[in-house]
């Protein structure tokens, strides 16, 4: 029907710019994370602060089991666009570390580092003081499969242990929330923004503590894997936790396939920065976006549309 009408529009020579958007709009699918995580809370801020800005580009949001998922999600044609972890994906670019088992994936490119993603362990129990005391304890890593779980083994084998050492269980950040709650695991590994929802509503309901870094194993972790930032969560992030917890970050990243226009990247990115304070109203966490930070600690080539807007901006990128 679109296209009889269109036909009849341009054979009277007649131009309607609403129906030609319509039209040719770029329809960008947004993998994100769980419902109740960091990601899709701002997949959907970007969704519906963008959408309606952006001319000839459409912004839908889906769910999904984050980094890893999201990557494949994007080499298999499914999702356009994805929030990941930096060093998942450049894994994936590389074939290497979580990606080592099934080679390079090379269909996706970089448009922006977001915001830092906050390492947190947290639990409800006790006698958990320490990384050191998730031995023989039930602790979920997050997805499977996702950058969460990866970044549980490298912070276990920092304090010279692996999953062998504790109960594994793979829960979303939503079911971990939930399992503390019930007291169905002892801790539960969480690697989002924080405030995290999930945290913020079981924090609520039951006590919680963060699990923090000591500075030996930070430098230890940080000598093999220097993606990981010294971090601090400040004191009454959650209701109930009233002291300052050290621990580490890595940082989220916006990605799109290759398959992209560069005009649909460009104009995505233009409406980002353009638009900022209408982000920051929707996420707190759009505080963070700004040109400098999203062009830093990225390994992973930038999309076409992405050097073009920063090279307007003065930023060259590779």
């Amino acid at each position: 029907m679109k296209k009889r009408v269109l036909a009849a529009v341009l054979a009277c020579g007649m131009v309607f710019a609403g129906m030609t958007t319509a039209v040719s709009a770029e329809n960008l699918t947004l993998g994100t994370g769980g419902t109740t995580g960091t990601y899709y809370a701002v997949g959907g801020v970007m969704s519906t602060v963008l959408s309606p800005l952006m001319d000839g580009v459409d912004l839908t949001v889906t769910s999904t089991g984050a980094s890893k998922a999201n990557i494949q999600l994007i080499d298999a044609g499914e999702a356009k666009l994805a929030i990941v972890q930096n060093d998942v994906m450049y894994y994936a670019f590389t074939g290497t570390d979580l990606f080592e088992g099934e080679g390079a994936y090379e269909t996706f490119s970089t448009v922006a580092g977001l915001y830092d993603e906050t390492v947190q362990i947290v639990t409800c129990s006790d006698s958990i003081a320490t990384v050191a005391d998730l031995k023989g304890k039930t602790v979920s890593v997050g997805d499977a499969g996702s950058g969460t779980e990866f970044n549980a083994k490298q912070i276990l084998e920092a304090y010279d242990m692996t999953f062998d050492d504790i109960n594994v269980v793979n829960l979303s950040f939503g079911d971990s929330a939930d399992s503390l709650k019930d007291g169905k695991i002892d801790a539960a590994f969480i690697v989002a923004g924080a405030p995290t929802t999930a945290v913020v509503d079981l924090a609520t309901t039951k006590a919680v503590k963060l699990v923090q870094l000591d500075a030996e194993h930070i430098e230890k972790l940080q000598s093999k894997y220097d993606f990981y930032t010294e971090t601090t969560i400040p004191a009454d992030t959650y209701t109930g936790v009233t002291e300052d917890a050290t621990t580490v970050s890595v940082r989220a990243t916006l990605i799109a396939s290759n398959d992209v226009s560069e005009d649909a990247v460009y104009t995505l990115l233009k409406a980002m920065f353009d638009n900022k304070d209408a982000l920051v109203a929707g996420h707190a966490k759009f505080e963070f976006l700004n040109l400098e930070d999203a062009v830093k600690g990225i390994s992973v080539p930038f999309h076409a549309g992405a050097k073009k807007y920063y090279e307007e901006q003065g930023i060259t990128v590779e």
